[in-house]
């Protein structure tokens, strides 16, 4: 039976989920600010976390920090009355797996459940100690990138995006693939997600070079190639 974390200050929302969870085969433990969700954390084992943003002492942006600083694979899936594209970002950012804005519809929550603990049971290749293309080099032990021996800083999810299209270089990558391989989940993220974070990407990757690696293909995506 896996076992879920829920952590909401809203007792009807944290009363509603614990009792759909349960109902659903789920056992369930429910803290109603970030601080017991983190002690709760470290003390039980859990397969997957769910938390709301705003919450008392610690909020969900840190929680999620916290966490996966010990635990890079557990799932972590955002409820929220913040819709904005960029709260949206920061808890991308912040390490959360997927994101959904209250009020939610439970049947398509459980679905997002089910997703991300299928996800989190997969076995995956081993990943290599760096991936190359061109002047790109990516130190994935460290998790440090650089291009022409200069470092780059990149967020979270921007090193997991250049990833996926470093490891598919000269394949165009349709937005729903990068959704589905990068967000890991099979739902629209909606708004411009993947827009956004392949502008910033190309900001930090391609601005200071003459060869542009990050390219648009109208219609059909985007592609890593250093050809035009």
């Amino acid at each position: 039976m896996n076992q879920i974390l829920v952590i909401e200050d809203e007792q009807r929302v944290a009363e509603l989920l614990q009792t759909g969870l349960e109902e659903s085969g789920y056992k369930v433990i429910v803290a109603a600010d970030g601080a017991v969700g983190l002690r709760l954390f470290f003390q039980h084992s859990f397969d997957l976390v769910i938390s709301d943003i705003i919450l008392p002492r610690m909020g969900g942006f840190e929680l999620c920090k916290e966490i996966r600083q010990v635990n890079a694979k557990i799932p972590i899936l955002m409820l929220t009355a913040l819709g904005s594209t960029d709260d949206k970002l920061e808890g991308f950012d912040a390490g959360a797996d997927d994101y959904m804005i209250k009020p939610f519809d439970f049947r398509e929550l459980l679905a997002r459940v089910s997703v991300l603990l299928k996800r989190n049971g997969q076995e995956y290749p081993q990943e290599p100690e760096e991936l190359v293309y061109s002047d790109l080099c990516i130190n994935t032990k460290a998790q440090k990138v650089s291009r022409g021996g200069m470092a780059i800083k990149l967020s979270p999810k921007e090193y997991e995006l250049l990833c996926y299209m470093v490891e598919n270089a000269e394949r165009v990558l349709s937005r729903m693939e990068i959704t589905q391989n990068v967000w890991h989940t099979n739902f629209d993220p909606g708004t411009n997600f993947i827009d956004v974070y392949i502008n910033y990407l190309r900001k930090k990757i391609d601005k200071d070079f003459d060869t542009k690696l990050i390219h648009t293909r109208t219609g059909s995506g985007f592609i890593l190639t250093n050809q035009p």
